[in-house]
């Protein structure tokens, strides 16, 4: 990109450029950030992005709308999830910037379409937040976290008008997580078991359906967890109405999945990026491994896999 950043209103570079040590100019806690700082920082950006929409601009861009910008706005979040989870400071600063940007592109397409512009988002925002924590701002009493979050639902049940308790909930939510959030709604109106142990006992019914489909006598093989084993083929369902039983019974399990998670007060879908994440990491030390002997994984065999791979999770266990 060959368009130079217009400078800043003051015409100098912002502190923040000057020092972005984390943690060197942050307020006390509740505080707001330093406005001289930040004014003329924010100005810049909206300036920046201004100029990328403009006739003169990116042309990149300017081909955007709200509909095109979609995916890059969900992949951000999940970077700065990752972000998070890495304790990098420097990383979630530059993540954070990401998903600003998505916000502040979005306003300025929809400003350039003549819908709306940034400060109609901020003005809302700021209402919502006053308006939802009248704990804060007004006279409502809520001392714990339980209580503002009742007073919360209230207030945006009426705001939007619900008719179901589910109304408002995302379709485009991952699957996991719209299975505790769906299981969470419902427990707000008392249909939930009365004793989360209980879920374990649903666990163990919803297991068995799947047994059922799956196997003649309805017994769940007892095929020990070995790499000294013979490698079997899996065998595809080639019955539709078998296919879909099988995936309505595993959808069942994961839904009760999702409930323990939720019981125990565990975001399952965190759980589960976790966990995907540790294991793809374990395995790209495999491939280390085999490739400082000159190797690929393609070429191990999966018993020397599997040597590797639980040397690795030793070395976790030793590191902890």
């Amino acid at each position: 990109m060959t368009d130079s950043v217009p400078p800043s209103p003051s015409g100098d570079t912002p502190a923040s450029q000057s020092d972005d040590t984390p943690g060197s100019a942050c307020p006390a806690p509740g505080s707001p950030p330093d406005y001289t700082i930040l004014t003329p920082a924010f100005e810049k950006l909206c300036d920046v992005i201004a100029r990328l929409r403009s006739p003169e601009g990116c042309p990149w861009d300017r081909a955007q709308t709200l509909e095109t910008i979609k995916p890059y706005t969900l992949e951000e979040t999940y970077e700065l999830l990752e972000a998070i989870d890495s304790g990098n400071d420097q990383h979630i600063i530059e993540e954070l910037g990401d998903l600003l940007l998505q916000i502040v592109l979005d306003s300025q397409i929809a400003a350039d379409e003549g819908r709306f512009d940034l400060t109609h988002v901020v003005d809302r925002l700021t209402r919502k937040m006053i308006e939802r924590h009248p704990h804060v701002f007004g006279d409502v009493n809520a001392e714990t976290p339980d209580e503002v979050r009742r007073n919360w639902d209230q207030i945006k049940d009426q705001e939007k008008q619900r008719r179901s308790i589910f109304d408002g909930l995302p379709e485009a939510l991952p699957a996991l997580a719209r299975a505790a959030r769906v299981a969470e709604k419902a427990a707000k109106v008392g249909y939930d078991f009365p004793h989360r142990d209980m879920l374990f006992d649903k666990l163990r019914e919803e297991i068995q359906e799947l047994a059922d489909e799956l196997f003649h006598d309805g017994q769940l093989p007892e095929t020990q967890a070995t790499v000294e084993a013979e490698v079997v083929a899996d065998e595809a369902l080639t019955d539709p109405e078998l296919h879909a039983r099988v995936e309505g019974e595993l959808g069942d399990i994961l839904f009760v999945v999702a409930n323990i998670a939720r019981r125990w007060k565990i975001n399952p879908e965190e759980a589960l990026r976790k966990s995907n994440r540790k294991f793809q990491q374990r395995v790209q030390k495999i491939e280390q491994a085999l490739e400082a002997e000159g190797r690929s994984i393609q070429e191990a065999s999966l018993q020397e896999m599997e040597a590797i791979y639980q040397a690795v999770k030793q070395q976790e266990r030793e590191q902890l």
